[in-house]
């Protein structure tokens, strides 16, 4: 189309400035980007017998007791409020245990259960190697203050936490968590966590599990590893959201492995890390958006390491 006669045409010049005018201002409104999330990874799955499964991180449909199994209630033995275990090797499977669980024997099996209460398998100075497996500890009704599970020497996989304040405890050696689900919930006074060490020992694995902290008010951290006891501490592929400063991990002996984690953009209090940055093998972490069943929608971008140097 010609210009109109008694309008100036612009010349070559005058259109490039006014182009580049328009570039810049544009970008400058445009929002900041976000990434697609990668497909899955095979590996990343979850997929028990029973057909339920997770096509990413933990949640409840993969976690906890399975959907339709058969539970048998054990009675209280210990002062009717507890479940007190004393035979070496013993396999409490698909049990309902309407209070807390106490391991007081080495090489406990626990799996397809309900537990209502805390599983701990501490007694006195000693304690006792434990594992745990596609079980249920905790329900909805109530708000524990003490963590769900504890304290060491023990195997957790595929747990659903729930109605506790604190969910995992390390108090000493050989703790390995992993493709489980916390959803954290405190009362007035409590610091709850998701995962919490203190008087730790050597060797900490925390891998593949999803921590909610988003409903819970009275609160530290999803991960708050910053024990000095603690030794060869490991964290990594987990999905975390909420606390003030939501991954927490320094003080530790040995190494610090903070790797391909996931954090919800914008769910933390203060910021999103307080770690040991000159110490830890910091790398793949990310900040994602999520849906209501936990998938990542986004990646927002990088999360880089805050706190010491």
């Amino acid at each position: 189309m010609s210009a109109h006669p008694t309008t100036p045409v612009p010349g070559r010049a005058a259109v490039v400035v006014i182009s580049m005018v328009v570039l810049l201002t544009a970008c400058q409104a445009e929002p900041r980007p976000t990434v697609a999330p990668p497909a899955p990874s095979p590996s990343a799955s979850i997929v028990r017998p029973d057909g339920s499964s997770c096509p990413d991180h933990p949640t409840p449909a993969c976690t906890g007791a399975p959907k339709g199994v058969r539970l048998t209630e054990v009675p209280l033995n210990t002062e009717d409020v507890a479940y007190k275990v004393q035979t070496p090797g013993a396999v409490l499977d698909g049990v309902h245990i309407r209070g807390p669980l106490l391991v007081h024997a080495d090489d406990v099996t626990i799996k397809n259960s309900v537990i209502d209460g805390h599983v701990t398998n501490a007694d006195g100075d000693r304690s006792f190697r434990f594992t745990i497996t596609d079980t249920t500890v905790g329900t909805t009704r109530t708000c524990g203050p003490l963590p769900a599970i504890g304290h060491d020497k023990y195997t957790a996989t595929r747990v659903l936490v729930q109605g506790h304040s604190d969910g995992f405890r390390v108090s000493g050696d050989a703790v390995d968590i992993r493709d489980s689900y916390v959803k954290l919930c405190s009362n007035p006074g409590d610091h709850s966590d998701g995962i919490q060490a203190y008087n730790g020992g050597k060797g900490l694995t925390f891998h593949h599990n999803t921590v909610d902290q988003r409903e819970a008010e009275h609160i530290t951290a999803p991960i708050f590893l910053v024990d000095e006891k603690s030794e060869d501490v490991v964290v990594t592929d987990n999905l975390v959201m909420g606390g003030t400063f939501s991954i927490q991990v320094r003080n530790a002996r040995g190494k610090q492995v903070v790797r391909g984690n996931k954090l919800v953009d914008k769910s933390w209090v203060y910021g999103p890390v307080d770690s040991e940055c000159g110490r830890a093998d910091w790398a793949g972490n990310e900040l994602v958006t999520i849906d209501a069943n936990y998938r990542v929608t986004s990646i927002v971008g990088p999360l880089a390491c805050e706190g010491a140097s």
